[in-house]
């Protein structure tokens, strides 16, 4: 009898293959299928050659190599694909079985086929799956979402082909019902353009504030990446600052443009929907939004005058302060990225464990860093805690830092240098902390041109009032809602 695969995976471009691998790596058998069969054939010949991974020509073939319940994993395109595949899959389904999307979807679409696939007597998980190529291959972070049911069925799989943190605990669990697993996964690329932006913002500085060299950035970031700012993304900056191609240094040669794929986009406008002030990373995106406009920004460069960047001052001092305004703006970002969380968490009914969301973005995953262990023991102290800055440690950290914080975002603003992410944080910290703002007289605008109310702080909350300013206008007043 033909031997049977553990799991079918749909899909064989750079995730997808090294996702295979990783799978046969550790022991179970996996049946491939690419709507290019070239692809298939290729792989199978390739880097698939004589491991335990069959090659298949058709859904129908697939499908009738799989162990039930079936598990099918789409490693497409996000979008129509995956709804197209999914109506590809189910004739040759049976109920019970599970379609899994490890694709950046937006998480809507994730409950949307939830629910249909569940129509069908069918199983359906939504997974976030990061760390790029060399995460699939030796190990990524993993997201899951979805039916619930399923989850005992593939964590075999998941929880032993993900990153593993040093007590050997996988970076990978259980993370709701619907669309939870994307949405997290969303999240998590929301503070990775806001960790990324911050990490540009340090090397901007350094760069035309202090005329520092390549190569000295590049000590910096190494050094940073042996202290409490450790993580991945500091890592690789200080590697590509130190890269050099056909003997001259690479970074001074990429244009300064920079893409996007939308997850960033995606974070910014459901915090939007939710009312939640994601004001950090949402300036990360438009960051990117304005690098775009290059030819743009270079014809207003011959025109606009703004102050002549220069410093005369403590190199190491401020250096050191840069390091400190980094830190506690990363606190901030992740600190709005949880917020939003617990927002979602409360509109959709969601159970999010937000101490095992840190541990599985500890390893494997693109935001990986040692501060995460410090936010999974901020959880672990108070499972309730209601935003990461008023978590003992974190808030410690951020009074430490503040008085750098500020010279360092006042120094930029001084030379003209821009640092979107670092002075919204900084303002975020600033408005958080303030007991009053003066919301009282934008509430009074708001009355006098649209009667839309007001709340008194002599009266209990909920209980609306309106003026008649002029004393031209009537009583009557909009009805009070909150978009």
């Amino acid at each position: 009898m033909e031997k049977l695969a553990d799991i079918g995976l749909i899909g064989l471009a750079v995730m997808g293959e090294n996702l295979v691998l990783n799978m046969e790596r550790h022991g179970f058998t996996v049946a491939v299928y690419n709507r290019t069969i070239a692809k298939v054939d290729a792989f199978i010949k390739g880097r698939g050659a004589s491991k335990n991974i069959i090659g298949t020509h058709s859904i129908s073939q697939l499908a009738g190599v799989l162990k039930k319940p079936r598990k099918v994993m789409m490693l497409v395109k996000a979008g129509a694909p995956v709804d197209e595949f999914i109506q590809k899959l189910i004739p040759y389904l049976e109920p019970g079985d599970i379609i899994i999307d490890g694709g950046n979807s937006h998480y809507p679409d994730t409950s949307r086929r939830t629910r249909f696939v569940e129509e069908q007597g069918l199983l359906y998980i939504g997974t976030g799956v990061s760390g790029g190529e060399e995460g699939a291959l030796n190990g990524p972070s993993i997201m899951p979402g979805g039916s619930r049911e399923a989850w005992q069925h593939v964590k075999p799989v998941f929880q032993t082909i993900a990153a593993k943190v040093e007590d050997g605990t996988p970076c990978c669990d259980w993370v709701g019902e619907d669309g939870a697993g994307h949405f997290v996964k969303m999240v998590h690329n929301g503070i990775e353009y806001g960790d990324m932006q911050l990490i540009c913002e340090a090397y901007h500085l350094m760069k035309v504030l202090l005329n520092m060299s390549n190569k000295e950035m590049h000590e910096v970031f190494a050094e940073w990446n042996r202290e409490e700012l450790n993580s991945y993304l500091i890592g690789i900056t200080a590697d590509i600052l130190a890269y050099k191609s056909g003997g001259e240094e690479l970074i001074d040669r990429i244009l300064d443009t920079a893409g996007q794929k939308g997850t960033g986009k995606w974070t910014v406008m459901t915090a939007l929907d939710m009312g939640v002030p994601l004001t950090l990373i949402a300036e990360s995106v438009f960051s990117r939004a304005l690098s775009a406009k290059k030819e743009e920004r270079k014809s207003a460069s011959a025109v606009l005058k703004g102050a002549a960047p220069g410093f005369g001052g403590d190199r190491k001092g401020l250096i050191s302060d840069l390091r400190n305004g980094l830190y506690a703006s990363k606190i901030v970002s992740y600190a709005q990225g949880y917020m939003l969380m617990k927002t979602a968490a409360e509109e959709y009914g969601w159970n999010l464990n937000y101490g095992s969301i840190a541990l599985m973005w500890r390893g494997g995953c693109i935001i990986r860093s040692a501060f995460l262990g410090n936010i999974k023991e901020a959880f672990d102290r108070n499972p309730g805690l209601e935003n990461l800055l008023l978590d003992p440690f974190f808030r410690e950290k951020v009074e430490q830092a503040q008085d750098s914080w500020r010279r360092v975002t006042t120094l930029a603003l001084q030379n003209g240098i821009p640092v979107p992410a670092m002075t919204s944080a900084l303002n975020f910290f600033d408005g958080y902390r303030s007991a009053w703002l003066p919301a009282n007289l934008l509430q009074a605008q708001r009355d006098y041109f649209g009667a839309h109310t007001y709340e008194r702080n002599d009266r209990p909350r909920g209980e609306f009032f309106h003026t008649n300013w002029t004393g031209k206008g009537g009583e009557t007043a909009s009805s009070t809602y909150n978009v």
